[in-house]
């Protein structure tokens, strides 16, 4: 049971950077006229995506915030990962859709002004998901040691790594993948048992619980 949990789960953290990385592969190397339309088409694609790489940092520490330092870094770990959704999604529509429209119509000089404001947009967004990805690593380490330092430190070489390469082949990809591996380990770190603890078997018209191991 908890097996099948958490490969629904592995699935639906790691689906949207696998989508940004297969879009990643046909995202045209530069804005010209001739890759204008494709340039704001695939953009307008991918502006509910980019949000969605968020979920690998906020469904391992869904629920009400505790009041004591985890719930603290709970709700830094949400308040990134809105900062990365806000903005790097006005990166998405300035410097994809609206950047791509101009050319695509022949708008001159406009291009490079989108360019600097999106690439400020997203720089703030990625800093906003490294705030949130330290979050939640420290809340995981809190809760279950050492088991999510290889996830932590993949999570941060592609948070590192994103600042500046976008989804662009073929660094972006991989970015894109990285995030997908890491997200994956700290779900597999995150759903093994705590150490001293147990999960009792659902009672009728009750819920699981947890408590101390006894014997």
């Amino acid at each position: 049971m908890r097996s099948l949990r958490t490969l629904r789960t592995t699935a639906l953290v790691t689906a949207a950077p696998l989508l940004l990385a297969a879009a990643g592969l046909v995202h045209p190397r530069h804005l010209t006229a001739a890759t204008a339309g494709h340039w704001a088409g695939l953009h307008i694609v991918l502006l509910p995506v980019f949000p969605l790489l968020v979920l690998g940092l906020v469904i391992p520490v869904w629920g009400r915030p505790r009041r004591d330092v985890e719930g603290v870094l709970t709700v830094l770990s949400w308040a990134g990962s809105l900062c990365f959704a806000a903005y790097y999604s006005g990166l998405d529509a300035v410097a994809g859709i609206s950047a791509g429209t101009v050319v695509d119509h022949g708008v001159h000089g406009a291009a490079g002004r989108l360019f600097a404001t999106g690439d400020a947009l997203g720089r703030t967004g990625v800093y906003g998901l490294v705030v949130a990805s330290l979050a939640t690593c420290a809340v995981l380490w809190r809760r279950h040691g050492a088991r999510v330092l290889p996830g932590a430190a993949v999570l941060l070489a592609a948070c590192w790594s994103f600042v500046d390469s976008h989804i662009f082949w073929p660094r972006g990809v991989i970015t894109m993948l990285g995030f997908a591996v890491a997200f994956a380990l700290l779900t597999a770190a995150a759903s093994r048992p705590v150490e001293g603890a147990f999960t009792a078997p659902l009672l009728q018209g009750g819920g699981l619980s947890e408590g101390p191991r006894h014997g």
